[in-house]
């Protein structure tokens, strides 16, 4: 387990000092590292952040957010990719190289190669978030069985992440308003069925979908 945080911010007001207040409360989540990534870009700011449980590549090599070896896509993730190796054998052949054994890296160049379609190839419970900043994109995923849970906000132009609504709570301006349809919701079944959440503007992505931030 481990938990990963951040914003597209459209205002360009947010900074390093939110993305790292919403990060670190999920250190519970990730207890062996931290991790964060700010992008300063002419239309928003992008934080990424990440809470480290380290199971696969143990080593520093490991680390999120991660880059690709020509620093133009990042991800962060939470997660496991069963056959890592194999889809990494299999970019191998088409000359893609690797630095680690973690399955993030191969995450990565299975995007860089396939796009969105690299998720079919993916067998495993993930969340992730990439920003690829050749086609000036960030694009989410969660696995096909919503294993690993992803949060999101929009509102007033501005997009949140994470894996656990309190996050949302450390950044300026959100605002813990009761949704009375998720509310009913919950009485009725004990539990907030995705795609909502109990807070207004915000939401759970459901197993097997995407987004895409332009």
């Amino acid at each position: 387990m481990c938990g990963i945080a951040g914003y597209i911010d459209f205002n360009k007001k947010a900074g390093e000092d939110q993305l790292r207040s919403m990060t670190d409360c999920l250190s519970h989540r990730g207890p062996d590292a931290s991790g964060y990534a700010f992008f300063q870009e002419s239309t928003c700011s992008i934080g990424l952040g990440h809470r480290r449980l380290s199971i696969i590549d143990l080593s520093p090599l490991g680390q999120q957010p991660m880059y690709t070896a020509d620093r133009k896509t990042a991800i962060v993730f939470n997660g496991e990719i069963y056959n890592y190796a194999e889809i990494r054998e299999e970019l191998r052949t088409k000359g893609y190289s690797f630095i680690s054994n973690s399955d993030t890296e191969v995450i990565l160049y299975a995007y860089r190669e396939w796009g969105a379609s690299a998720v079919n190839r993916f067998i495993g419970m993930f969340a992730m978030i990439i920003y690829d900043m050749l086609k000036e994109e960030v694009f989410v995923c969660v696995d096909r069985a919503g294993v690993k849970p992803f949060y999101y906000y929009w509102h007033n132009d501005v997009f949140l992440f994470a894996s656990e609504l309190k996050s949302f709570f450390q950044f300026p301006g959100y605002e813990k308003i009761i949704d009375e349809r998720s509310f009913y919701n919950f009485l009725q079944y004990s539990f907030v069925s995705a795609p909502y959440s109990i807070f207004k503007n915000t939401w759970k992505l459901e197993p097997g979908h995407y987004l895409r931030i332009d």
